[in-house]
C-alpha cells in the first residue's frame, strides 16, 4: 500500500470514514428473480421532459414490470448551474399522467438504495473517490482553464485528439510530494479518472439491442469529481448504478460512444458490468433531412405540447409502443380493445435506426383510440383534460353532463364507431353548436350553400316546420325528408345529380344540410337525426324560426 497516496486520499477527504466495503454491506444485492429487470429513469432538473425521454422511460419501465423486476426514478441534479426549481417535480407528476409511477422515487421519504438524488450522495461519491485516489486510480489534477485550453489549442493545431490524457495529462505525473504540497497549499483542483486504456486496442460488449458492438479503450483521464466536490455524470452514473443494483442502464443511442468510459470505471472497480441497451433515439425530417427531434427547433418535442394539446394518453403512448417494438401495430389490429400493457416488448423487436417522429400516426392512433371509449369514459377523460386547459368545454360538460354524454355517444355504440375526435381541445368546436349560447352566435353567419336562392332556404324551413317527422324511425324520417325534396326537384340520389345535373336544383343531401344549416349552425354534423332528437323538436322548430328571422 502506497503511503502516499492514502495520506492524498485523506487530506482530499479527512471527513470520510466509510469504506467500499461498508456501501457494498449497506446496498446489497436485490432480493429478486434472476430475470428481474431493474432499471431507471434519471432525468436532470433542467427543463420539461422531453418527448424522447417519455419514450425512453415508458420503455424502461415496462421492461421493469413485465419482468417482476423495479423501475426507479433517479433525480441527476450535479450540475446545479443549470437548474431549475421544481422542474424535477414537475417531470414526476408529467410521468404519472402518461401512468409510469417509479416502484421507488426521489420524492419517496425512505428508500433502501436511496437517497435517489445525487446531490444528497456526496459521501457515497466522496467514499468510492477516496478509494481510488487511495489504490492510484484517481488523482488530483490543479491545471487552470486557461492551462486547459491552451493544451486544447495545440491539440487541435497539430490535429491530435483533444482531451486529458498521454503527456498531456501533466497532473498525472506530479510527485505525490509536489501533490501534497498543492492540496496543503489550498490550490482548486478536480480529481480525474486514471485511464489505463490504449489507444490501439478496443473495448467490446454485449448490448441488449444491437448486439456486440466494439470501441477503441478509452484513454482519457475524464473528471470524476468537480471542484465543488459534486461529481461528474460519467462517475456519477457507475457509482449510482452500481449500488442501486441497476441490471440494465436504459439510455439513447447517443450516450454509447461513452461506454468505454463506463466500462473501464466498471472493470477498475472489480464491479459487475450493468446490461446496456441503446435506445433509437426519435428523429424528424426537415427540408427532407432526418435530424434529432429538438428542445429548441420542434415544440412537439416537449410532452407538454401533446398534454396541452388534449392528446388522449392512450393514444400517445400505442404511438411510442410502435416505435419501442415493431410487431406492436400487428398486436393492436389484432386486440383493439386491449390494456396497451398487455403487449410485451422485447429487445429483439426494437428497432437499430432512430425512429421517424410522425404526428400524423399519433392524430390517427389518437381518433382510434378514443372512438372506443365509451361516453362515460370519454366524458369524464375530457372533464380532466378540461379542468386545466379550457374552462369553456368544463362550463359545458358541468352545465348537463348526461346531456354532454347524449352528443358524444352519437356513432359511438357500434360495431364501427365514428371518428370524429383526434384530441380533446378538438370537442368544444365539435359540440359547441348544441348549445343555444354557442349556436346563436355561429348562426348569425347564415353559412347557407350560395347557389340557393334564399327565396327557396325559406320555403323549404317553412315546410320542414309544419312537419319534422321526428316522431318517426329514422328511416322513415328520412324516406319523409327525401320526399319533401323531391318535390321541389331535388334528386333522390346524389348520383343521379351527379349524373344529369341539368335535371334537378340539387339532391336530398343538399335539401337536408340547408335544414341542418338552420338548426344546427354549420353544415356538417354527426348523425343529423340523432342531433335533431336530443335538442328535441320544440328547440328545432324555435332554431329554424330565428334563423329564417335572419334570412
Amino acid at each position: 500500500m502506497n503511503n502516499k497516496l492514502n495520506e492524498i486520499a485523506n487530506v482530499v477527504f479527512p471527513d470520510i470514514h466509510l469504506t467500499i466495503k461498508d456501501l457494498e454491506r449497506k446496498y446489497p444485492k436485490r432480493n429478486l428473480s434472476e430475470d428481474a429487470i431493474v432499471t431507471r429513469f434519471a432525468p436532470s432538473p433542467t427543463g420539461f421532459l422531453h418527448t424522447g425521454s417519455l419514450f425512453t422511460s415508458l420503455v424502461s419501465y415496462r421492461f421493469a414490470k413485465q419482468t417482476d423486476g423495479v423501475f426507479f426514478l433517479r433525480l441527476e441534479d450535479t450540475d446545479q448551474k443549470r437548474e431549475i426549481k421544481g422542474s424535477g417535480d414537475k417531470v414526476v407528476e408529467q410521468l404519472e399522467t402518461f401512468g409510469i409511477v417509479p416502484d421507488e422515487s426521489y420524492l419517496d421519504e425512505f428508500t433502501a438504495y436511496g437517497p435517489l438524488v445525487q446531490s444528497q450522495r456526496k459521501d457515497i461519491y466522496h467514499t468510492v473517490i477516496k478509494a481510488m485516489i487511495a489504490s492510484g486510480d484517481a488523482y488530483p489534477c490543479f491545471c487552470t482553464h486557461e492551462e486547459l485550453a491552451e493544451t486544447r489549442k495545440y491539440q487541435e493545431e497539430n490535429k491530435l485528439l483533444p482531451g486529458y490524457y498521454g503527456e498531456f495529462a501533466t497532473c498525472k505525473h506530479l510527485d505525490e510530494k509536489e501533490v501534497l504540497k498543492r492540496l496543503n497549499n489550498d490550490e482548486d483542483y478536480v480529481v480525474r479518472f486514471k485511464s489505463n486504456g490504449k489507444a490501439d486496442k478496443r473495448v467490446s460488449f454485449k448490448d441488449a439491442i444491437r448486439g456486440v458492438i466494439e470501441f477503441p479503450e478509452n484513454i482519457l483521464d475524464i473528471v470524476i469529481m468537480k471542484s465543488d466536490k459534486l461529481p461528474t455524470y460519467h462517475f456519477a452514473h457507475v457509482v449510482d448504478d452500481h449500488f442501486m443494483r441497476t441490471t440494465h442502464i436504459t439510455r439513447g443511442e447517443e450516450w454509447m460512444s461513452s461506454a468505454p468510459i463506463h466500462l473501464e470505471m466498471f472493470d477498475r472497480l472489480n464491479w459487475q458490468r450493468p446490461i446496456y441497451a441503446h435506445y433509437p433515439v426519435i428523429m424528424k425530417l426537415d427540408d427532407g433531412k432526418r435530424r434529432k427531434l429538438s428542445k429548441r427547433k420542434d415544440e412537439e418535442a416537449s410532452v407538454d405540447f401533446f398534454l396541452e394539446k388534449g392528446y388522449p394518453i392512450e393514444g400517445f403512448i400505442d404511438y411510442l409502443m410502435t416505435l419501442a417494438n415493431s410487431n406492436f401495430e400487428e398486436w393492436r389490429i389484432q386486440n383493439p380493445g386491449a390494456n396497451v400493457y398487455d403487449f410485451e416488448l422485447s429487445f429483439n423487436k426494437m428497432s437499430l435506426d432512430g425512429a421517424l417522429f410522425d404526428i400524423e400516426k399519433i392524430k390517427s392512433i389518437s381518433k382510434d383510440r378514443l372512438s372506443l371509449m365509451d361516453a362515460t369514459t370519454f366524458t369524464d377523460k375530457a372533464l380532466e383534460y378540461a379542468k386545466q386547459y379550457e374552462p369553456k368545454l368544463q362550463e359545458l360538460i358541468e352545465i348537463d353532463r348526461q346531456y354532454f354524454e347524449s352528443i358524444i355517444n352519437i356513432g359511438r355504440d357500434q360495431k364501427k364507431p365514428r371518428k370524429d375526435h383526434e384530441k380533446y381541445s378538438d370537442v368544444f368546436d365539435f359540440v359547441s353548436f348544441m348549445y343555444d349560447k354557442y349556436f346563436y352566435e355561429m348562426i348569425q353567419a347564415l353559412p347557407f350553400n350560395d347557389s340557393f336562392e334564399r327565396s327557396l332556404i325559406k320555403d323549404i324551413l317553412d315546410e320542414y316546420i309544419k312537419d319534422t317527422g321526428l316522431s318517426l324511425e329514422q328511416n322513415e324520417w328520412f324516406n319523409n325528408l327525401k320526399d319533401k325534396a323531391v318535390s321541389r326537384n331535388f334528386a333522390a340520389r346524389p348520383k343521379d345529380f351527379k349524373k344529369n345535373p341539368g335535371d334537378y336544383i340539387g339532391h336530398v343531401g343538399d335539401y337536408a344540410e340547408i335544414i341542418r344549416v338552420a338548426a344546427c349552425g354549420k353544415p356538417d354534423t354527426p348523425n343529423f337525426y340523432d342531433i335533431l332528437k336530443i335538442l328535441g323538436e320544440e328547440r328545432v322548430i324555435e332554431r329554424i324560426k330565428y334563423t329564417k328571422n335572419l334570412l
